[in-house]
This record gives structure tokens, sequence and C-alpha cells, in this order.
């Protein structure tokens, strides 16, 4: 059995709650029509999708799907998604601390930087059944109690410490019911690693964040520490099949992450890494963009975000879809297209129409 797993972060969050449910309730929002075609023109079997605001109920999934996904955008066939799964984000949700140290307690002071609950949160979208009844979330798990963590002690005052999330948004663990196999859709998107200060805060929470994945997969001793939000301990047991996916903010040789990041899954022996999703329109962005791409050492074509040149990091390989190793990669690839190619025009240059963000995919084959 053949599955493509994707990962976009579509940038469909907005600045104030409720905006997202008005621009999806008609079928006529440019940007979520681009997002849309992007996502039929690579028709994804499961999809993470970030940066999409958290309405309860799903209201928001469900009109993104019915208005746009399901109606075909500029001669793309539309994809059908009989399964959603959405939950609540710590973005937006206010800590009562000032975290970030600048007298007054905002966005930046909650669990996850948010202007309000919810923002920036995520939804799957799957054309297989997702065992609802064993999905494990992990908004709730505190930072303090990953052992070995990277939490800055010198800067966060006990009381801090005590109230602290992991997670700037939510960890998901969704088992998808492909035949006969389940396949864990682990799903995350953890903060950037900038916008703090000499204390690394924000650096070391994304380390961390990647790290509860590398953990989680790496059987009972690594992740014995776990708990999820019903209380249950744990990770993933020998031999379960997973896809880690999303925006993990993190590039393995350029910008300015931790050390060690991405590398705690890119060098796991659990994970397949044997290809390496890539574009030519990414190659042409850094050549043409310059800046801060002229120094990179990473391998321009692996890039998935196209961030500001001068005086921000250039473009940056930060988005991920990652299988187990029982999963053999059939062929793996970036939406970014050249810009002789007419898809181009749902990329774009800044202001973009779509995502600063391209959706990545890969497609495995499940063991018999």
């Amino acid at each position: 059995m053949d599955v493509r797993f994707a990962t976009f972060n579509a940038s469909l969050s907005r600045n104030a709650l409720g905006e997202l449910v008005t621009d999806l309730s008609t079928p006529d929002n440019a940007q979520a029509r681009a997002v849309a075609e992007i996502i039929q023109r690579t028709s994804p079997d499961v999809l993470l999708v970030n940066e999409f605001d958290y309405v309860e109920d799903g209201v928001a999934a469900a009109l993104f799907r019915d208005n746009y996904l399901q109606v075909p955008q500029h001669g793309a066939d539309p994809v059908t998604y009989p399964h959603c799964f959405v939950a609540a984000s710590n973005t937006g949700i206010p800590t009562g601390f000032d975290l970030n140290r600048d007298g007054v307690i905002g966005g930046d002071d909650a669990f996850g930087f948010g202007l309000f609950a919810g923002q920036f949160g995520m939804v799957v979208y799957s054309r297989y059944p997702i065992d609802h009844d064993a999905v494990r979330t992990f908004q709730h798990f505190l930072w303090k109690d990953m052992p070995d963590n990277l939490m800055p002690t010198d800067f966060y005052s006990p009381e801090e410490q005590d109230i602290l999330r992991l997670s700037s948004k939510s960890h998901w663990d969704l088992p998808i019911s492909l035949g006969n196999r389940t396949v864990h859709f682990l799903v995350s998107h953890p903060t950037p690693p900038a916008f703090d200060g000499a204390e690394g805060r924000n650096s070391r929470r994304n380390h961390d964040e990647i790290r509860f994945w590398a953990d989680y997969i790496s059987g009972s001793l690594a992740s014995s520490y776990v708990h999820d939000d019903a209380g249950d301990p744990g990770g993933l047991g020998p031999g379960e099949l997973f896809v880690i996916a999303g925006d993990q903010n993190c590039d393995p040789n350029d910008g300015d992450s931790f050390e060690g990041s991405i590398e705690a899954l890119l060098d796991h022996p659990g994970v397949n890494t044997a290809v390496t999703p890539a574009s030519e329109g990414a190659v042409e962005a850094s050549i043409l963009q310059g800046g801060a791409n002229l120094v990179h050492v990473g391998n321009p074509a692996h890039d998935t975000a196209d961030f500001n040149d001068y005086p921000g990091p250039g473009n940056l390989r930060v988005d991920y879809v990652l299988p187990s190793k029982a999963l053999r990669i059939l062929d793996a690839g970036v939406f970014w297209p050249v810009r002789a190619d007419p898809l181009s025009r749902l990329t774009g240059v800044f202001p973009f129409p779509s995502s600063d963000h391209r959706l990545v995919w890969v497609d495995v084959r499940l063991p018999h």
C-alpha cells in the first residue's frame, strides 16, 4: 500500500478571533484558494496544515474542506478528506506571567505565542480513518518534566518553571488506519528559535520540542517520562510505524537554531532519511534572492521556506515529513515551481499569494 504524507504551513492564521471563519465562509478568499490549489495539485492522502487557527468543534476546518478543498481551483481536481482532526493549541492562552520581561503581559507571554487562544493552531486531514479513541495529545505536558531539558532556569522564576508547557502549540499522535496497518502521524509546530535574548528561551524550547518526538519513538527507556493529556505514560512501542511531520522551525545547516536540534530526528536510527524532499524552484529562488542565501552551507534544493534574505535568515529547510525506517520512501518533493512554470503563481514572491512556506510531501510504501 502506497500513501502520500504531507505537511504545509499554509499561513492561514488571522490577527483576530473569528476572522478565519469569516474568510472561509465564502469560496472566494484568494489566499485560501491558492492554498487549496496547492493541496489539490499535490493531492496528499494524509496532510498536516500548520498555522490554521483553532476553532472549537472544527468549524474552520470544515469550512476550508467544504468551500475550498472540495471545490475545483483553477482547473485542479478537488480533494476529498472524509477524516479530520483538530484540537486546542497552547497559543494565546495566558500564563499570567511577564515571560519576556517587557513590563506588559501580552501575546508573547502566553503558553505559546498568540494574540488569541488558538491562533497559529493546526489541523490534520486524511483520506484514511483516524482512530480518534487512540489519539494522544500532549498540550499540557510541562517543560520541566523532560529530563535534561534546556529550559533557562536562571531566566524563568521557580513559579514560571512550574507552569511552563513544553509545546508551543501541541504535540499530537494520530493513529491512521491504513488497511490492516496503523501509522502514527506525529505532528507538531515548535516555536521559532528567534525573538528572544541571550537566554535563548525560544531556541532552547525549539530544541526540546523537537527532542520530544525523538524520545517518543526511541523506546520505553527514553520515553519513560512522557505522559499525555489523559495521564497515560510512555511513547511508541517497538516496531510501531510512524511519520513525523510539521514545521519544525529548524534547519540542520543554516539559521539560528540551537546546535543539534533537528539532528535529533535526522540522525535518529529509527527515521528514514534515504530521500530528502527537494525542488528546482528553491534553487532558483536562492540564486535570484541572494542575500543571506549566498553564505548558506545547506543545499538550497532542500529549502522549504522563503524567508527575508536581509536582515533575515534567508531561505531555509524547516518543514519535514520523516517516516520510520520500515516505511520505504518511493518519492518525495517540495512544491516550489520555478518562475517559468505557470504554477509559480501559487507560491510567488513576497507578499506571497499563499504562504512563505512550501508544501512538503513524501510517498511511502507500507510493509506487508
